[in-house]
């Protein structure tokens, strides 16, 4: 079984879903230390004037808290904000229409916790993307060790034959041990065709709503890396 890990995501873009999609197995890896201003509470949407950040406020919590434990800012009226910066941005876009109420009920609904609202948005543009692939958690796993260790225990823990990761985890995983485990590894190659966007110039590190609400059905066209995933040197 093939199984990839990252920590859950605010509205990611579209790689996050084509390593979703080379999976059998995604686990959000969210039992791990939470960190400021990352990709867990933010996102870039493409405007008329450039990209723009989008963010979630969450509470103040103790240092070291966990993505799993940290709560949404509710004092904050921030669904209303993101709503009308992705319409402002968006509502001349050709599939527009096609997927904004469906994004203002999923983002409305009431949620305390940072990974509920990732997950379930992930789930949702998931759906539109025609990915079925499993989506677990980490959380519960009873995982231990730090990096290559900790990934290990949750692989053993899912009966990973597999493991697709980030290319940025070559820097401190011990590929020797993925070998002694029996489990085959590469590193995901992103990689993709450019498509059409409003405004001028492409954007491609934006969430993923920029491809739906530009491409719509056509989505999962422009969602494969044109590179190969890297096997590390034996």
């Amino acid at each position: 079984m093939r199984v990839g890990i990252i920590q859950s995501s605010y509205l990611p873009w579209r790689g996050y879903f084509n390593f979703i999609d080379d999976v059998d197995l995604f686990l959000l890896f969210d039992d791990v230390q939470y960190v400021k201003r990352s990709w867990r509470t933010r996102n870039k949407i493409k405007t008329r004037e450039g990209t723009r950040w989008i963010s979630v406020p969450v509470q103040k919590m103790p240092r070291g808290h966990l993505i799993c434990d940290t709560r949404i800012d509710g004092t904050e009226n921030w669904k209303e904000r993101h709503l009308n910066q992705i319409r402002e941005a968006y509502k001349g876009a050709p599939y527009f229409d096609n997927y904004y109420g469906e994004l203002e009920n999923e983002l409305t609904k009431n949620r305390c916790y940072l990974s509920e609202l990732n997950e379930d948005l992930i789930r949702w543009v998931m759906v539109h993307l025609g990915i079925e692939t499993e989506v677990r958690s980490t959380v519960g796993l009873g995982a231990t060790g730090q990096k290559t260790e900790r990934l290990l225990s949750v692989l053993n823990k899912v009966g990973a034959t597999e493991y697709l990761s980030g290319p940025a985890a070559q820097s401190y995983i011990e590929h020797s041990r993925f070998e002694e485990c029996g489990i085959y590894l590469e590193y995901k190659s992103y990689q993709y065709p450019e498509y059409s966007q409003q405004w001028q110039g492409f954007a491609g590190d934006v969430t993923v709503l920029d491809l739906l609400f530009n491409t719509g059905p056509e989505a999962p066209l422009y969602l494969k890396s044109q590179a190969e995933n890297i096997v590390p040197r034996r």
